[in-house]
């Protein structure tokens, strides 16, 4: 309210001045008026003899210089009479002077004229300082409004964005639900009968499992009793599943072409939760594409929050990124949206730079997909000789596994450095994750072959150092190239700290692996039930010290046994204190990944 009253007042300061401007001008005329002019009736006078009669000789005492003015009041007063002033000097001058004529006032309104300016200068001079006072006293009180009105929009504000977000989280959540209501509802139509009584007899037991759990916290009995039961009952065979119903399961589990399959997928997760960047390497009908939507769909289920781009060539979904606009299709003669994805993606991982440790650990990965990089990078250097696209990759490559950052390109050829980083040397290879595919297809009819990658690098030393190892990998690759080559199926070599070959399976219709029937039924279980199983278990991630030893081992070039003493002797490992090792090693070996051949000898498990 106050600040209406001080909006209007401040409106009507335009009238306010002219009122004062106007007052203040009348003031300055009257007042300039009242200093000019005379108010009161003036008496020419002049000392003439009364002897002289002759208008000539009278003249000679009337001169200009001669002529004096007084007041006509004073002129006839007796106390206020003039007198000659050369009277002393000619004793027969007249003492008593002649009226000559009367002048008029020129001014008779003088007094109020000045009356009057000081009327309007006092009023002018008073309604500007009347004014100031106002807006003086309504200040405070509108400035006060004016923070609680500002408060009040704050708050306002902050509700409604509030709102916005538990809107949008509840219809997230909801699609959740509506999705994963809808996934299990096929799973478990695709099960068969048997299937489903094994499942349904899994169900009844559980919840019997957990009835007795809570049962037994309230009542203090044994925790494998229910009330009425007996240890006879417990061990009743007749309410287990038999082994009949766990064969006809088996049976009906997909087929599988080779035991490397199994192999091949964990190595496919390994790949999509390892924190380095990768190099997705195939020729046309390898299954390329069909990797690459499978790596990012692990991604997508482990890492919620993942935060990926995709250049491509092709106008693809990419796992539904392209419906989140976060796929920039190349357009080789208006290239700018790419060079600024890359840009912007290398701004937000110089940010994460920034970061001091602990706050490393939280962050969501940050992925750059290239997809067919060879055209796109090869426009791109032509479009834009003097942007070192590269100098940004290998920046990447070098260091952004310490802050969950990297970038998979897929490629159709072997020639790394066609990815832009002039300094792909054997060394920095190592930082990169391989994945090579090989297949036999058949295209509009014909069979075609694209083996060739993988026979690539099986010849070269610089990839795979130490010729006993080519050996073996070339051995197990032919075996396996074998049934690639009769069902079509593509093989894979991949480098993941050390190189495996193996078939891949079936990505298309691909799940989760399932090593038994047990943890079949209890995934079933988690999908249609457990709702608080949204989210898989990950292991723990090693410390960096662990890391560092594990890195030793990799890198060493005798694979003998090792001991805490060369650890120390080590230039990765000098920075280290004796203890550290020590609880890496115990780190490693708790994990598996190094062995614990005799106290105080280690080596990994395929030395």
């Amino acid at each position: 309210m106050k600040r209406k009253q001080f909006e209007e007042y401040l409106r009507s300061g335009t009238a306010n001045n002219i009122t004062v401007g106007v007052l203040a001008a009348i003031g300055l005329i009257c007042g300039a008026k009242s200093f000019t002019g005379t108010q009161i009736s003036l008496v020419e006078y002049c000392f003439i003899p009364e002897t002289l009669t002759n208008p000539v000789n009278r003249q000679r005492y009337c001169t200009p210089n001669k002529r004096y003015i007084m007041p006509e009041s004073e002129f006839y007063a007796s106390s206020y009479a003039p007198a000659n002033p050369e009277f002393q000097r000619d004793n027969f001058l007249p003492t008593k002077a002649t009226r000559l004529r009367i002048i008029p006032p020129s001014n008779p309104d003088k007094a109020l004229r000045g009356l009057a300016s000081v009327f309007f200068l006092g009023g002018a001079f008073t309604l500007s300082k009347a004014r100031e006072w106002r807006l003086l006293q309504l200040m405070p009180s509108v400035r006060e409004e004016i923070r609680s009105n500002w408060l009040i929009s704050k708050l306002w504000s902050g509700l409604r964005l509030h709102k916005e977000a538990y809107s949008a989280q509840l219809d997230y959540e909801f699609h959740q639900w509506t999705e994963n209501r809808r996934v299990r509802e096929a799973q478990l139509s695709k099960m068969t009968p048997q299937e489903l009584a094994i499942f349904q007899e899994q169900v009844r037991l559980r919840a019997e499992a957990e009835a007795q759990v809570q049962l037994q916290q309230v009542t203090g009995q044994p925790a494998a009793a229910l009330p009425g039961q007996s240890m006879q009952d417990i061990a009743n065979p007749g309410d287990k599943v038999e082994g009949s119903s766990q064969e006809t399961l088996q049976q009906n589990t997909a087929h599988s072409l080779d035991p490397s399959e199994s192999l091949a997928l964990n190595t496919l997760q390994a790949l999509a939760r390892a924190d380095s960047s990768t190099a997705l390497v195939a020729a046309p009908g390898s299954g390329k594409s069909v990797t690459l939507n499978y790596l990012i769909q692990k991604i997508l289920a482990d890492y919620k929050s993942a935060d990926i781009w995709v250049i491509s060539a092709k106008n693809d979904s990419f796992c539904g990124l392209r419906e989140k606009e976060r796929v920039i299709v190349f357009d080789g003669e208006n290239p700018d949206l790419a060079k600024e994805v890359i840009d912007n993606f290398y701004t937000d991982y110089k940010q994460r730079k920034q970061l001091p440790e602990s706050q490393r650990e939280s962050l969501p990965p940050l992925i750059l997909i290239l997809d067919d990089w060879l055209v796109i990078a090869d426009q791109l250097s032509k479009h834009y000789s003097d942007w070192n696209y590269g100098g940004k990759l290998l920046d990447v490559l070098l260091i952004g596994r310490e802050f969950n950052t990297k970038f998979i390109a897929s490629l159709q050829s072997f020639n790394l450095a066609a990815l832009g980083i002039e300094k792909m040397d054997a060394q920095t290879r190592m930082c990169l994750n391989l994945l090579l595919l090989g297949n036999r297809y058949i295209k509009n009819g014909r069979e075609q072959e694209s083996y060739g990658v993988l026979e690539l690098i099986l010849n070269r030393g610089d990839i795979i150092p130490g010729k006993l190892e080519r050996e073996q990998i070339k051995s197990k690759y032919l075996d396996i190239k074998a049934v690639s080559y009769q069902n079509l199926r593509p093989v894979m070599i991949a480098s993941v700290g050390g190189f495996v070959v193996a078939l891949m399976p079936k990505l298309s219709n691909q799940v989760n692996s399932i090593a038994s029937e047990q943890e079949y039924l209890d995934r079933v279980f988690d999908l249609e039930f457990n709702l608080t199983a949204t989210h898989p278990h990950h292991p723990k991630p090693l410390s960096e010290v662990a890391k560092k030893i594990y890195e030793y081992f990799q890198n060493v070039k005798t694979k003998t046994p090792k001991t805490l003493r060369d650890l120390k002797k080590a230039d990765r490992l000098s920075g280290y204190s004796e203890s550290e090792l020590i609880d890496g090693l115990a780190e490693l070996v708790k994990t598996e990944k190094v062995n614990s051949d005799a106290p105080d000898s280690y080596s990994l498990p395929d030395w």
